[in-house]
C-alpha cells in the first residue's frame, strides 16, 4: 500500500507532464465508501473531454500503485468557469472577463468586474460597465488582493 503523499507526488508529476497542475488532492473515508478527489487546473480552459482524458491517465497510474486496501471512487474535476486566478499569472488572462477584489477601493468600489485589458508589473486596466457606459479603471496591481474569472451576462 502506497502512502497518500507518494500518490500525490506521482499524480502531480503526471499532471505537470500533461500541462496541468494539481490544485488539490484529498482522500476521504466515509460510511458510504471512500473517494479520492482530485482538482486540476491549467491556464487554458478545461472541458469535459479534458477531464475524461486526465481521469483515465490518473486511473491507469493509480492501478499501477496500490495506495488503498479499500475500494474507492476517483473524482477528477477542475476549478470551474469562475476559477480563482493566481495574481502572479494575471497577465495570462488579458482579454478575459474577470472579477478583481481590491484592497483599496477604486471610486468607492471594492470589486470590479469586466474585461482585463492590460496587465504589467505595476498597473492593471479593467474595462467595466456602469449602466451603459464602459469605464476603464487603471488600478495598481498591488491593490488587487484576489481575482477570478467571471461569467459575462
Amino acid at each position: 500500500m502506497e502512502s497518500i503523499e507518494l500518490v500525490k507526488t506521482l499524480v502531480e508529476e503526471l499532471l505537470n507532464k500533461e500541462g496541468y497542475e494539481l490544485y488539490s488532492l484529498k482522500y476521504n473515508r466515509g460510511k458510504g465508501g471512500s473517494s479520492l478527489e482530485i482538482i486540476v487546473d491549467r491556464d487554458d480552459s478545461i472541458n469535459l473531454d479534458d477531464i475524461t482524458n486526465i481521469s483515465n491517465l490518473i486511473s491507469d497510474l493509480l492501478d499501477e500503485h496500490d495506495f488503498s486496501d479499500d475500494a474507492y471512487t476517483l473524482d477528477v474535476s477542475s476549478l470551474g468557469i469562475e476559477k480563482p486566478i493566481k495574481l502572479e499569472k494575471l497577465e495570462k488572462y488579458v482579454g478575459k472577463y474577470v472579477n478583481v477584489h481590491l484592497q483599496n477601493p477604486y471610486k468607492g468600489l471594492n470589486t470590479l468586474e469586466g474585461e482585463l485589458e492590460k496587465c504589467d508589473e505595476n498597473d492593471v486596466i479593467v474595462a467595466y460597465k456602469n449602466k451603459t457606459r464602459v469605464i476603464k479603471a487603471n488600478i495598481k496591481r498591488s491593490d488587487i488582493d484576489k481575482a477570478r474569472l467571471a461569467i459575462k451576462f
